[in-house]
């Protein structure tokens, strides 16, 4: 399968990644955010968001679990599963009815909801280095295969 590495430099270079992103991952279901507390998961999708046309606040749901963003093109679910203690709490709370044919699921720390989670597309790995970050984007599935195709590969941010 796919994979790319990025450096970035910077919260702006971060959410201007996720702007980027955002044109590729119109087809793909389940994209999981793998990192570090700290590691700018949430700033991503915060430009992700904003690349598919998003303007208000975008907020940690490290206490909600998740949040919804309903875009006149889709359904997008940021989850942060850090606090689940047993992936069955994520069942209680019907976990799969957000994994909707039209969503997009964006999910931190997903080892967390290892065996209710449905087959992901990309995952993608925040890491520390010098003073940025290494993001690498993993293709799982054929969509994500397909979307990552069409990532601008020389993207410097």
């Amino acid at each position: 399968m796919t994979k790319l590495d990025y450096e970035l430099f910077g919260e702006d270079a971060m959410e201007m990644f996720g702007e980027e992103l955002a044109k590729i991952l119109v087809n793909v279901n389940l994209v999981n955010l793998n990192g570090n507390l700290g590691m700018g998961k949430t700033t991503l999708v915060r430009g992700l968001l904003k690349g598919l046309g998003y303007l208000g606040p975008v907020k940690s749901p490290t206490y909600t679990i998740v949040e919804p963003y309903e875009l006149d093109s889709k359904n997008i679910y940021h989850f942060d599963l850090y606090r689940v203690a047993d992936p069955e709490e994520l069942e209680f709370m019907g976990i799969r009815d957000y994994f909707e044919q039209d969503s997009l699921c964006l999910v931190e720390w997903p080892e967390m909801g290892q065996g209710c989670l449905p087959e992901v597309d990309v995952n993608i790995h925040i890491d520390l280095i010098r003073n940025g970050r290494k993001v690498s984007l993993e293709a799982v599935s054929e969509k994500g295969s397909d979307a990552l195709l069409g990532f601008d590969q020389d993207l410097a941010c």
